[in-house]
């Protein structure tokens, strides 16, 4: 299983960029070595509170962890995001949680969030 957390960007298109060539170039590796793949994001980034590079970075993520959920399917092995509000649990929690999505190879392409931040909000 491969893990990536997303790092910390602000709204430089150019850090934004930089960040999703990481993101493209560890799923392309990923994908390649056909290995289940886990995304950590912050929560709120994927609802767009922190800022429109943080959002672009956190849902672009998500955007290609659902691709390469469609394409891993086929050949058995997933891809899924983690979005961790920071604060509820620990760091290991969340990776705990990504290990159990990769292994149990049934769920793919989809968000599971960790804290309470989501709620009564729509969703991507």
């Amino acid at each position: 299983m491969s893990l990536y957390w997303a790092a910390e960007v602000g709204d430089d298109w150019d850090d934004v960029a930089a960040e999703m060539e990481r993101v493209f170039r560890f799923a392309r590796e990923a994908a390649t070595k056909e290995r289940s793949v886990v995304f950590v994001v912050n929560a709120d980034d994927l609802l767009g509170r922190r800022g429109a590079g943080s959002a672009m970075l956190a849902t672009g993520i998500l955007s290609a962890t659902r691709t390469l959920a469609l394409e891993g399917w086929r050949k058995g092995w997933t891809a899924n995001v983690v979005a961790w509000d920071g604060e509820t649990g620990t760091r290991e929690d969340a990776e705990e949680l990504a290990r159990h999505l990769a292994a149990t190879g049934t769920v793919t392409g989809e968000v599971v969030r960790i804290g309470p931040g989501h709620i009564g909000k729509a969703l991507p």
